[in-house]
Parts: structure tokens; C-alpha cells; sequence
């Protein structure tokens, strides 16, 4: 169940850490000459570090100390090198982290998620400006949202083992026995490549989010490991095993509540309406 995020509330409210950054980074020596720190902040891990092997610094962290946003940051998500890559928020994310040793690319989606908007936070506030569309009109309205107040999802269900991302689910239909993973940021570069490899050979043909996803997301299925197998019977499982699979994996996510309460300027209407991470997020306009 979501839970009010009490850290992202203590950001928006500029109460910082009072922490310095160690000795090394990123401290320049303008910096001293200004007599100024870059201030030290905390953000949430909804996995709170329960599927990370135990020699990884995330196993059992709850939260993370992050630096600041610098202006240093906002070259990193203006960089089109980066762009191209398509390794911004990674670079962003491991320009921000105190605990060096940590590689942005094995957390959780939902994980780098939180600390997206935390760092957000940091650099511009908790105050966001951006345009949704009225579920009830479809007019499309600008309203500011706060930040501060978005809930942690945290993780739901225990893994087959402490510190190992696999989780076993039974399929209702085939009775198949399923281990699937939540995806990680490289998980997730690798899916992108995927898409657009195929896309450039079979063009719109190549289109099968569902079972793509589902691909990257399954480890096994009755012990079979075996790449293409499971490709094969994900693409011809029947639709409630495919829906139940999807189910599980959404309500069980952990992650941050990208959702927010909005009142319709054109119709009046209130609503809970998903909220953008585009450009304005990391570059506001006001």
C-alpha cells in the first residue's frame, strides 16, 4: 500500500541535511573561496534494499544520501552526447550519489524513480508545473503539483531468496510455475535497444510491447532458463496468464505513485491524473 512520503515532504520544506560531501567530490575549490557547501540530502528506496545481493551497497538501505543539483547536473541533462546514449537520468543519478560505489544502472526502475524526484527536489523545488488531460473532457489544463507529496509504493511481496530480484508466481490456466525479476535500469536500456533493433528490421510488424516486456521480465518458467523457450511460450500463453502475470508485476512494484489530484479548469471535474516526467521536470520554465 502507498504511504505518504515523509522524506520527499522534509525536501520540499528545505530542511536539509546538514552534511557535507566527502572529501573528493565535487568540491571545487570556488566552492571555498565561497565559503559555501553543496548541501547533503536523503531519498527513499522503495525496494529498501531487499533484493540486492548482499555484497552490493544497496542490500538493506532504506534511503540514500544525494547531493544537491548543481549547475554541474543541469549540464548533464542538457548533454547530447548523453542524449544519444541514452544514459542521461543514469549520469544524472551517479553524479548525485554520495556512496560512489553504487552503479545507478543495477537499481530497481521504481528505485531510481524515487531518487528522480528527490533530486528534483533539491535543484528546483517541489513545485511542479506541467499540462495533464481532464479524464472526464479530455481538455488538456496546466495545473502545479507537489512533489513533496507524492507515496512511496513500497515492495509488497518477499523474494524466493533475501537479496536475489526473483519472485515465483502460478499461473492460473497453465499452471506453469513463473520466476520473474523487476526491472532494472539496464534492464530497461536493454529493452529500448531490443525495441528499436527490431523496429529497424521488421518496421511497425515489430510491435509487441506486451510480450517484449514480459520477455526481459521472466527468468524461468517451471526451471527452464533457456532464452528463446521462454520467448516462445510467453508469445502463446493464454490471455489470462498473460493478464495475471501483468497484474502481479504492477501491483507489486516498487516504486513512487507518479499520480496526482487535479480539478479540471474546463469542465470542473476532479480526478487523479498520471504526471509527465518530460523536459519541464528537470527544466522548469517559471
Amino acid at each position: 500500500m502507498a504511504r505518504k512520503n515523509e522524506i520527499f515532504a522534509a525536501s520540499g520544506n528545505d530542511k536539509k541535511s546538514t552534511a557535507v560531501i566527502p572529501e573528493g567530490i565535487h568540491r571545487q575549490d570556488a566552492m571555498k573561496e565561497f565559503g559555501w557547501e553543496v548541501p547533503v540530502d536523503v531519498a527513499p528506496l522503495p525496494s529498501a534494499g531487499v533484493i540486492y545481493p548482499t555484497s552490493s551497497s544497496l542490500h538493506g538501505k532504506k534511503m540514500l544520501e544525494i547531493k544537491a543539483m548543481t549547475a554541474r547536473e543541469e549540464d548533464i541533462i542538457m548533454s547530447k552526447a548523453y542524449s544519444r546514449l541514452g544514459t542521461t537520468i543514469t549520469e544524472l543519478i551517479r553524479s548525485c550519489l554520495i556512496d560512489k560505489s553504487i552503479d545507478p544502472n543495477m537499481m530497481l526502475v521504481g528505485d531510481r524513480q524515487a531518487l528522480l524526484v528527490a533530486i528534483r527536489i533539491t535543484g528546483y523545488g517541489a513545485e511542479y508545473n506541467c499540462e495533464v488531460d481532464c479524464l472526464h473532457c479530455a481538455r488538456r489544463g496546466s495545473s502545479i503539483f507537489d512533489l513533496s507529496a507524492l507515496e512511496i509504493e513500497p515492495l509488497q511481496v518477499d523474494p524466493t531468496v533475501p537479496g536475489i530480484n526473483e519472485f515465483e508466481v502460478l499461473l492460473p490456466i497453465t499452471k506453469k510455475k513463473v520466476v520473474l525479476k523487476f526491472l532494472t535500469g539496464r534492464d530497461e536500456e536493454d529493452l529500448s535497444i531490443e525495441v528499436e533493433r527490431r523496429k529497424k528490421l521488421l518496421g511497425d510488424s515489430a510491435e509487441n510491447p506486451i510480450t517484449t516486456r514480459m520477455q526481459h521480465q521472466i527468468v524461468k518458467i517451471d526451471g527452464v532458463t533457456d532464452r528463446s523457450k521462454i520467448a516462445t511460450f510467453v508469445s502463446n500463453m493464454p490471455a489470462r496468464d498473460s493478464k495475471f502475470l501483468r497484474d502481479f508485476y504492477t501491483k507489486n512494484e516498487p516504486g513512487i505513485k507518479m499520480k496526482a489530484s487535479y480539478t479540471c479548469s474546463s469542465c470542473g471535474a476532479e480526478s487523479e491524473v498520471n504526471l509527465p516526467m518530460g523536459a519541464s521536470f528537470f527544466w522548469p520554465t517559471d
